[in-house]
């Protein structure tokens, strides 16, 4: 098994007690910080964002091979959210049966309807893959999803190389502490959402990030409105609640939330059926995208990054149609596609489940939900296809291969927790940024990475669900 940890740590209990104590002094004072579970409105209860005490080795040619598909993923992902008529058939039988999907897709049917008001467009996203190991040792990039809506962990991503390159210096590692690459996705972030604010052309007008009610992860958002400030880029923090009471719009379309124009709305929050508990959470959500403000996601990038697409995506032919001139931009796309399969009624969808009831161990199966913690794995996979096969409810689903990437043993900094070190797996992620205007694309960037690594006794979950930690990739 390959180890983060040195040799030298795991035989030395007080040198790693040293170095754990070290690494979590130098997470609070770099600002790796999230608010504390038991008291998450408070400003003045805070501890170190969970992290793991080394960084984990990864592949050099598999992550630049993540950089490098990723503006390539941004423009398909804006390609999609021009083509009403492939969104429809494509979540034509999710919607049937997914009412919060339904319900985004109802919204974006409107919008298509009255007709966009505003052309500029805005995308941050996030792909997010794992390593397949396979037999020969080589590992290769597999794409668990693309995030669409309020991908995370940008800001304090862009905290954690120093972490790293201190406890390496410390174990004596000096060469492979010169080897944890900068990183700083909330600049670029930013970057991008100054350009969209720029072109609304208002200096009046504020950028919006719209935010839940109770917010652990506030810190991770801050650092991205502190980079719009530096460009005297004003910000504000709204809820559901503000926009219901206090939001509307004017003749022109122009959106006012407490009195304050808005050129863009950020939305942090809104991508969960429990982000929307009354009627009028649902009214907010149409009048900010009927209105003239930049939306990120606007509804139809929302919907282009659901599950039941990336699963059609994988269909033969599906991306050439996207591509049509670009057969290595395909290429390079499919090549990280895991096998999906489709759970829709007819032959293919039977022969899907009964695929996944024969080896369950095999697969992932998957709801349309974001947020981390809702696939399914194994015994329950068996369990929740049995009670759905003969019904339109499994079209709700789709089926992944379930991706095996090498354990690598590591320790996890938590609040609280013991210090041992455990099998772990990690999740690489991948921050895009793009920005339209009409027909033009004004910007199309990767501007950063984020690596998430848990214990392999956890199938699913990221940082905010308590489960994975933030770490660092060091280029082997």
């Amino acid at each position: 098994m390959a180890q983060g940890i040195p040799d030298e740590v795991i035989m030395n209990t007080s040198l790693m007690k040293e170095l754990a104590d070290v690494a979590k002094d130098v997470a609070l004072q770099q600002g790796i910080l999230m608010r504390i579970q038991e008291t998450p409105n408070s400003s003045e209860l805070v501890t170190y964002a969970p992290f793991t005490l080394f960084p984990t080795p990864v592949p050099k040619a598999v992550f630049l091979q993540a950089l490098a598909v990723q503006t390539h993923y941004n423009t398909l992902v804006d390609k999609i959210s021009q083509d009403p008529d492939f969104l429809e058939e494509a979540l034509a039988s999710t919607i049937a049966v997914d009412d919060f999907t339904g319900r985004l897709f109802r919204i974006h049917q409107q919008i298509l309807k009255e007709g966009r008001s505003q052309s500029i467009v805005l995308g941050l996203n996030r792909s997010d893959y794992m390593l397949d190991q396979r037999n020969n040792g080589l590992s290769s990039l597999k794409q668990i999803e693309i995030n669409t809506f309020a991908a995370s962990f940008g800001g304090l991503s862009s905290r954690t190389p120093d972490v790293h390159r201190q406890i390496l210096k410390m174990a004596g590692r000096l060469e492979e502490s010169q080897r944890i690459l900068d990183n700083d996705p909330a600049a670029g972030l930013a970057r991008a959402v100054a350009k969209a604010w720029e072109l609304y052309g208002s200096e009046r007008a504020v950028v919006m990030f719209l935010v839940e009610e109770s917010q652990r992860n506030i810190f991770d958002q801050r650092y991205i409105e502190y980079e719009l400030w530096k460009r005297n880029i004003p910000t504000k923090r709204k809820r559901f609640d503000d926009v219901c009471e206090k939001g509307s719009l004017d003749q022109d379309k122009r959106l006012f939330v407490d009195g304050q124009e808005v050129a863009v709305v950020y939305f942090r929050n809104g991508y969960m059926p429990q982000n929307y508990p009354s009627e009028k959470t649902w009214e907010a959500r149409l009048m900010m995208e009927r209105s003239l403000a930049v939306k990120c996601p606007d509804i139809s990038t929302h919907l282009a990054g659901t599950k039941k697409v990336q699963q059609v995506l994988a269909k033969p032919g599906v991306l050439e149609k996207f591509f049509p001139d670009k057969p290595q931009v395909v290429e390079q796309i499919r090549a990280t596609f895991a096998g999906l399969y489709t759970l829709d009624i007819g032959p293919e969808g039977d022969k899907t489940v009964a695929m996944a009831l024969a080896a369950p161990d095999q697969f992932v199966l998957k709801p349309q939900r974001e947020g981390g913690g809702n696939n399914i794995y194994g015994s329950e996979i068996c369990q929740v296809l049995q009670g759905v096969k003969e019904s339109t409810e499994r079209t709700a689903y789709i089926l992944m291969d379930k991706i095996h990437p090498a354990p690598v043993q590591n320790c996890l900094l938590r609040r609280d927790a013991p210090l041992q070190i455990s099998n772990c797996l990690s999740e690489l992620g991948v921050f895009g940024v793009y920005v339209r205007q009409g027909k033009d694309t004004v910007m199309n960037d990767c501007v950063g990475h984020l690596l998430r690594t848990k214990s392999s006794e956890h199938s699913d979950g990221g940082v905010a669900a308590g489960v994975a930690v933030l770490d660092n990739p060091l280029l082997v």
